[in-house]
């Protein structure tokens, strides 16, 4: 009835409901009764016009019918490119019209092509005058298509391109809250990806292009270099050769005029595509070598500036040359041919060392573009033939007093050396010379870093000039012994350290690794034996060089064992035998049993051992563990001691072979999980009786973190039963010491270690029962880590604590510990079990407790409570604490007016980046914003005036109808900052104040 009916209203509503029908079931229809249907909606597009929505709805379900017989899909596109006026339709009309076209094309190729340039003439007339987005990315689209899948075109190439390219460049701002989700970005980049997808548009393109490049827009400049970019990778010498001389006049004069950096790149991105595309072209006999005109005209323009290194432009014409040289090797040759001898020759015509310093970084440059091609020919290279006066310059410079000039050398010399071939074996032996003598006598400490790094960059290439040459030089030096005539003490310290250094920065191939490491050692042994006041920095040093070795093995397998198995028996050795000669020997090793050399002594052996494979690690695991448990010696070397080694013994004598514990627990968490631990269950008994009786803090500490690596890791299955056991035996062992004695303040401050630096541990806590509280907040993170159930048993003994008023204020900080990185154990580096996501499960899990906890406790330990929440959102992900910050928000704002610097601190962390990334939901509460971080501008605490500064910094980026009531008083609130006593603080309150 509705589809006869003589009201196209009623007709319209017929044919939508069976449009709609055909939605739903199109996969279900027969071939006879899609052609039927097909029939049908094909003579209804000739209906009323409010009928032809209904009409495309059911053609658009008809499109995606596999049993669509040969032809219909033509019969149907002629009809609506016939029948229907597409620009006239609402949006979501056209949108549905390029939806049947998309789905034809991609079905029903070969007959759609059958149809010749008709079909592309079509498609034309119904894209011509789209404006929507959303149907634009669509029509892109299918230009895409038809020209990647071969469509004729036929003559109406220009009208296609006319049709598409109106739209650059894009002019599009997206409305708020816009639910499509269509950037701008998206919009350019598939017009870019039509405009440059055939050669066919170029002599439309190119006139564009060059005309938008002269526009004083610079959106417009930016969209046609990165499309000039585009089309150079699908263009040939054809295509460009009539515009060339226009395109380089235009993007020379932007790198010549423009300030905007973006501009100059990819103006020179452009410039090195162009000559790229040239390259490519293959010549026939008779036609013209457009690259080398080209490249002509580039030298003629920019190579006289050269000889300017005063002038400003100096540097656009050394990035063109450099723009254009990075083509390819034909480009390369070309032009450093021309410009290479220039710069030498200017380099020695000019004796000011920033004239010297500027066309350096030009040769400089241009030598970095030879390491893209490798090996060169010696007939092909420019760079060759010019080795002896290109080594003659960057020599010079390393002898220049310029630091800067030393510098651009140092950088120079690197390069030269990662060429093949390019030195030869008696420059070679100058450049170790000359980085011998940078590294450890010239006096500014940026030549010499930058001088081991160059040694470290070039010894894998050359690893037998720099063990033969550069290894014996530095030993030399550290074993010259004490202080020469005329030479202080202070700077024979100094170049005992840089030699240090140096012998580790060399490190960077196992051949030498293998000549350094033993060298390390006997010095380290040696500083062992003297009785200096300094031993124990010397120490410190050696460990640090040792470190950093150790660092650079851990890709090579070869080398991370050699150095696993020289270095850890050896340091062990040396302790064990410090500490059994300590009570005998006041004086003699006991620099080794510093804690700041201990300390300095984990991350050694912690990196020694991370890389290991489980084979390996299982086989040194079998000597380490019964070392500590049975005394076992034999594997040490030079394991000739006075008396057995029990750490784990009891009695005063033994208090320093306790301390080795540091050293256990840097090799036995740093183990990958899946190696066994021989003695297991034993050594954890041990490790927590001595966490809870011992006297030092330090060892205290240490055996408490072994414990708690050594909980994280265990697994969870078979041996889940003796864990429970153990940490109820754990639990049982550290409640009474939370409970009462005259040392809760001091264990549980050690407990609760805020600051994670090895060098600080333990310092200022004394007392006989604090080890039995250093035990909890390792195990509760330890188990917080992996998830365990019995962490929120432990967590929850924590949050009691908040109400504690002696022991509140520590235990807060323990929110730090449990979700902070953990720098020696406990982290992913040494195979932890860190779950994912552990940060955002513990705030859902704790906050409503923490806030609870806050609403119900009294005045004088509220602010525990602050501190525990600052310190937790603190360390949680930015994302996650915006999406809670409604709820919080009123929670941080009170945080604000505690006295507790801490507190402020953290909260004003806190605040800053929620201010740049809120700024909606922090509007709301401007005016306590902006009152509570005037006031925090005035602390005693120049951390907190510097933290709030930066909260004041970034109000401003909450909306400014918000700020402009404000504006005036903070600018008077401000003014006070700038006259602070800190630099520090005067910097930031002059960025505050300005952006105000």
């Amino acid at each position: 009835f509705c589809l006869e009916n003589t009201d196209p209203r009623t007709r319209g509503r017929g044919i939508q409901l069976l449009s709609q029908v055909l939605l739903q079931c199109y996969s279900l229809l027969q071939e006879k009764e899609v052609l039927h249907l097909v029939l049908f909606y094909e003579s209804r597009l000739q209906d009323h016009h409010l009928v032809i929505p209904s009409v495309l709805q059911g053609l658009r379900a008809l499109s995606m019918c596999e049993v669509l017989s040969p032809g219909l899909a033509v019969s149907v596109l002629k009809a609506i490119f016939q029948e229907v006026h597409v620009q006239s339709l609402l949006q979501l009309d056209r949108h549905t019209v390029y939806s049947i076209i998309t789905n034809f094309m991609s079905t029903r190729e070969e007959e759609l092509k059958g149809l010749g340039a008709d079909f592309t003439f079509g498609f034309i007339q119904v894209m011509d005058g789209e404006k929507d987005p959303r149907n634009l990315l669509l029509a892109f689209q299918i230009v895409r298509d038809l020209i990647a899948k071969d469509y004729a075109l036929g003559p109406f190439v220009e009208e296609l391109f006319e049709v598409t390219s109106c739209y650059f460049p894009v002019d599009f701002t997206p409305p708020p809250n816009d639910p499509h989700g269509i950037q701008r970005e998206d919009l350019i980049l598939s017009l870019r990806a039509v405009l440059a997808s055939t050669p066919q548009f170029a002599e439309f393109l190119l006139p564009l292009l060059i005309e938008k490049l002269d526009s004083e827009l610079q959106s417009a400049k930016l969209d046609s270099l990165q499309t000039l970019t585009a089309c150079c990778a699908i263009y040939g010498q054809k295509e460009l050769q009539e515009f060339l001389p226009s395109l380089w006049s235009s993007l020379r004069r932007e790198v010549f005029q423009t300030a905007s950096e973006k501009i100059e790149k990819e103006c020179l991105a452009a410039l090195h595509a162009l000559s790229a595309c040239l390259s490519r072209s293959v010549l026939s006999s008779d036609s013209e070598d457009l690259l080398d005109s080209f490249l002509s005209s580039i030298l003629q323009d920019c190579r006289h500036h050269l000889c300017e290194p005063d002038m400003k432009l100096v540097w656009p014409s050394a990035k063109l040359l450099q723009a254009a040289a990075g083509a390819s090797l034909r480009t390369y040759h070309r032009v450093t041919r021309s410009v290479l001898p220039l710069l030498l020759e200017q380099y020695n015509k000019h004796v000011q060392s920033s004239q010297r310093r500027t066309i350096l970084e030009m040769l400089l440059g241009f030598l970095e573009l030879q390491q893209k091609w490798g090996h060169v020919e010696e007939d092909e290279s420019t760079l060759l033939s010019l080795q002896a006066p290109v080594c003659s310059v960057v020599f010079s410079a390393l002898t220049d007093p310029s630091v800067q000039l030393q510098l651009v050398g140092i950088k120079a010399l690197t390069v030269l050396g990662s060429l093949q071939g390019f030195l030869s074996s008696s420059d070679l032996e100058l450049v170790v010379d000359h980085l011998i003598r940078l590294a450890l006598h010239e006096e500014d400490s940026q030549s010499s870093e930058a001088a081991m790094e160059a040694a470290g960059s070039l010894a894998p290439t050359y690893p037998k000039v720099f063990s033969g040459r550069m290894v014996p030089k530095l030993e030399e030096e550290l074993q010259s012994g004490r202080a020469g005539k005329g030479e202080s003490y202070h700077n024979h310290c100094s170049l005992q350290q840089r030699c240090l250094q140096a012998l580790a920065a060399v490190s960077t191939h196992t051949s030498i690794v293998k000549e350094t490491v033993p060298v390390l050692l006997q010095h380290l042994q040696k500083v062992q034996k003297g009785a200096e006041a300094r031993n124990t920095q010397d120490m410190v040093s050696v460990c640090q060089s040792l470190h950093r070795v150790a660092l650079q093995c851990q890709q090579d397998a070869e080398g991370c064992w050699y150095f696993h198995q020289t270095v850890v028996p050896c340091l062990l050795a040396m302790a064990v035998q410090a500490a059994m000669q300590e009570s005998t020997h006041k004086l003699l090793g006991k620099a080794l049993l510093e804690e700041e050399v201990l300390a300095a002594m984990i991350p050694v052996i912690s990196a020694a051992t991370t890389h290991l494979s489980p084979e390996l690690a299982a086989q040194s695991v079998s000597h380490v563990v019964p070392l500590f448990l049975d005394g076992e010696v034999s594997f040490l070397p030079q394991n000739s001691f006075p008396c057995s080694f029990q750490p784990f013994g009891a009695g005063e004598c033994l208090e320093a072979q306790r301390r080795l514990v540091a050293l256990l627990m840097a090799f036995i968490c740093s183990l990958p999980r899946d190696v066994a631990i021989p003695q297991q269950e034993w050594l954890l008994r041990e490790l927590l009786a001595l966490s809870c009786s011992c006297n030092c803090p330090f060892t205290a500490t240490t055996a408490a973190k072994c414990f708690a690596g050594l909980v994280n890791k265990h697994p969870a299955g078979k041996g889940a039963g003796q864990l429970d056991e153990i940490l109820q035996l754990a639990v049982n062992r550290m409640e009474p010491g939370l409970v009462e004695g005259p040392c809760r303040t001091q264990a549980l401050t050690l407990l609760l270690w805020v600051r994670p630096a090895l060098h600080e541990w333990g310092r200022g806590a004394r007392g006989a029962g604090l080890a039995l509280t250093v035990l909890p907040a390792q195990v509760t993170k330890a188990l917080v880590l992996r998830y365990h159930p019995l962490s929120s048993c432990l967590t929850d003994k924590l949050l009691g604590l908040l109400g504690d008023t002696e022991l509140g204020p520590a235990a807060a900080d323990g929110f730090s510990l449990l979700m902070a990185e953990s720098p020696d154990v406990l982290h992913k580096g040494c195979h932890a079990d860190v779950r994912i996501m552990f940060r955002q499960r513990f705030f859902t899990d704790n906050i409503p407790k923490l806030v609870q906890g806050f609403h119900g406790a009294g005045p004088d330990v509220k602010a525990n409570y602050l501190k525990g929440l600052s310190h937790v959102l603190n360390h949680l992900p930015k994302p996650v604490l915006v999406t809670e910050l409604p709820t919080l928000l009123s929670l941080l704002l009170e945080a604000l007016s505690c006295s507790d610097r801490v507190v402020q601190l953290s909260t004003l962390s806190c605040l800053q980046p929620l201010l740049l990334e809120a700024p909606q939901i922090m509007s709301l509460h401007v005016d306590t914003l902006v009152t509570k971080i005037l006031n925090l501008t005035s602390s005693p605490t120049m951390a907190v005036r510097i933290a709030a500064l930066r909260c004041a910094h970034a109000l401003t980026s909450l909306p400014t109808t918000v700020l402009l009531p404000y504006k005036a008083r903070v600018i008077r609130a401000l003014a006070k900052p700038l006259d602070d006593k800190k630099r520090l603080v005067r910097k930031e309150a002059v960025a505050a104040r300005g952006e105000w």
